[in-house]
């Protein structure tokens, strides 16, 4: 006995339908061109302004050195009438003290020397 032909499977009459294997994803909104343009304009208009930031806050560092330069001179002189203020007052204060020690002259200087040397401490009234 032999054995019965094997049967081909074939595909239908009017064949089968056809697979669709695309994606097929309706274009919404804008072109890659498009998007790639506008991100471009956008980092150059924010380089830009950060370099003008940059010139001004340069502009604004340089001005405020020179208005402390020109302060100076008034500061010290005003540090300079405080502090004479305060020696005088100091002097005064240690005259009163010492009012009955016989020889101590008020203000002199403990020093060996003739040279002006500021005080070291703060005396707090």
């Amino acid at each position: 006995m032999s054995a019965p032909a094997p049967q081909q499977e074939l595909p239908r009459p009017g064949g089968f339908p056809e697979i669709r294997y695309k994606r097929y994803v309706p274009k919404i909104g804008p072109s890659g061109l498009v998007l790639f343009s506008g991100i471009t304009l956008m980092c150059t208009l924010g380089l830009i302004r950060v370099g003008q930031g940059n010139l001004e806050r340069r502009e604004l560092e340089r001005e405020k050195v020179w208005s402390r330069i020109h302060l100076i001179p008034m500061l010290q002189a005003e540090a300079d009438r405080d502090t004479y203020r305060r020696e005088l007052a100091a002097k005064e204060r240690e005259a009163e003290i010492m009012k009955d020690v016989k020889g101590w002259k008020a203000g002199e200087s403990v020093y060996n020397s003739d040279r002006y040397t500021t005080k070291s401490y703060v005396v707090v009234p």
